[in-house]
């Protein structure tokens, strides 16, 4: 690392190297058994310099080659992007533990047996049930130096399980399924094997077809498969710079209802979509979006803060061979006070939706979600009646969203990086095939 600098501060006004490694197991199951575990390794360094007032950019997996590094960069530099932005000089950051040894001491057998067991509690409910599903963790190294002085170094621990389900009966075909993720390791399966288990029991009957312009609560695997792709685009600065989101100019307007607020907040520990700084080293932060319903924030790395005329809010994400874009990290929505049960029991015709298939086709930015309900059930007179079949639900979420019946007053993690509650919309589009 501080030889590859070196040598690019000799060539280069400015320079950064980014290195990550990386070591991961995976336990895999297909068909109720186990199919295979994996271990993979992997290393690398990546090289951004600016050159000529240009961005210069190459990346490596080999263990040497600085020279060889350098000189791809220097040769990209004349075709990169004018450089607006400057590396920061060494900071302070705040203490955010995502690191547990305890991850790493997990063994082979362990994951198999957690994973096998997950699996036979869903099929102890419904034994025709065929699962897939996995056990997976990993361990990642990360090391940032720059020419200003700038170092950050960090590892991050991650343990994830999750299962899908598929059971045939005739021609019909119901999807159900759960996952959960944390830095540190998960030694039971409760809370994944209960979602399966109580989707099964609401989804046990066929319900009748409905359709019309009715209300719909989203889940919280609903609310973030569905309703946050379009709210993450929106609020990207990349996006926003390119004149391309519907949020861009109305910041510090009233978009959403008033009990809607939405965080990315980095700071939150053992989460893994948290860290202590971004992938250029900027000191991570707490960033409302959405305060209140009104547009509070947009997320920014250098590069595109430097663009906007602002700072940025240390959300540079990047992989080994990409340079950095703003993205969300951990996604927190705000509890409201209203029970599911209690949401359900309102509702005298309507839709509770666990996942629709195909809702991010179509015109995902402006808002527009379009797809067939994957796992969904029917409500009829405040109660759960059954599973719906043959049902499509169309909507826009900047109209969803305006004015909502009700938020959730419990929330939970969706994949590790969504913490959300139910959401109960008012007026959606329902169709049903004839």
């Amino acid at each position: 690392m501080e030889e590859l600098l070196k040598q690019a501060k000799k060539i280069a006004e400015e320079a950064e190297v980014f290195s990550v490694s990386l070591r991961e197991t995976d336990a895999a199951f297909e068909a109720n058994r186990l199919k295979q575990v994996v271990t993979r390794e992997a290393s690398g360094k990546a090289l951004r310099l600016v050159k000529g007032g240009r961005i210069g950019f190459s990346a490596t997996n080999k263990v040497n080659g600085v020279k060889e590094l350098v000189e791809m960069a220097l040769e990209m530099a004349p075709f990169g992007a004018e450089a607006k932005f400057e590396f920061p000089s060494l900071e302070r950051y705040s203490r955010v533990e995502v690191y547990d040894s305890q991850v790493e001491k997990v063994t082979e057998e362990q994951m198999v047996e957690l994973g096998q067991s997950l699996i036979d509690k869903v099929r102890a409910h419904t034994p025709e049930i065929v699962c897939q599903g996995g056990v997976s963790k990993n361990t990642v190294s990360v090391e940032i130096l720059n020419s200003r002085g700038g170092k950050a170094t960090y590892e991050k621990s991650v343990f994830s399980l999750a299962v899908e389900g598929v059971l045939i009966r005739g021609t019909d075909m119901l999807f159900v399924g759960d996952s959960e993720s944390s830095c540190h390791p998960i030694s039971e399966h409760k809370t994944v094997s209960g979602t399966a288990i109580e989707q099964l029991e609401r989804a046990k009957e066929l319900a009748p077809s409905v359709e019309g312009k009715l209300p719909v609560i989203f889940t919280p695997l609903g609310v973030a498969s569905t309703l946050l792709m379009p709210i993450a685009m929106a609020v990207n600065g990349k996006t926003v710079l390119q004149g391309a989101s519907p949020l861009g100019h109305r910041k510090g307007e009233q978009v959403f209802d008033k009990r809607l607020s939405i965080w990315d907040d980095p700071m939150l520990e053992y989460r893994p979509g948290s860290r202590f700084c971004d992938d250029e080293g900027m000191p991570s932060q707490r960033t409302p979006l959405i305060a209140k319903g009104v547009v509070a924030n947009f997320l920014y790395d250098l590069q595109t803060a430097a663009l906007a005329g602002t700072k940025s809010t240390g959300s540079a994400s990047r992989s080994l061979a990409s340079l950095p874009s703003p993205s969300l990290s951990a996604i927190v929505i705000d509890e409201g006070n209203t029970s599911f049960e209690d949401m359900v029991a309102d509702i005298k015709d309507g839709l509770v939706v666990e996942e629709l298939m195909g809702a991010s086709m179509g015109n995902v930015l402006g808002g527009d979600f379009s797809g067939n309900v994957l796992l969904g059930y029917r409500v009829k007179d405040g109660k759960l009646v059954g599973r719906v079949k043959d049902t499509m639900v169309t909507g826009n979420i900047y109209e969803a969203l305006k004015e909502v019946i009700a938020i959730g007053n419990k929330a939970r993690w969706v994949g590790g990086v969504v913490l959300t509650p139910h959401i109960c919309c008012p007026r959606l589009a329902v169709s049903t095939k004839k």
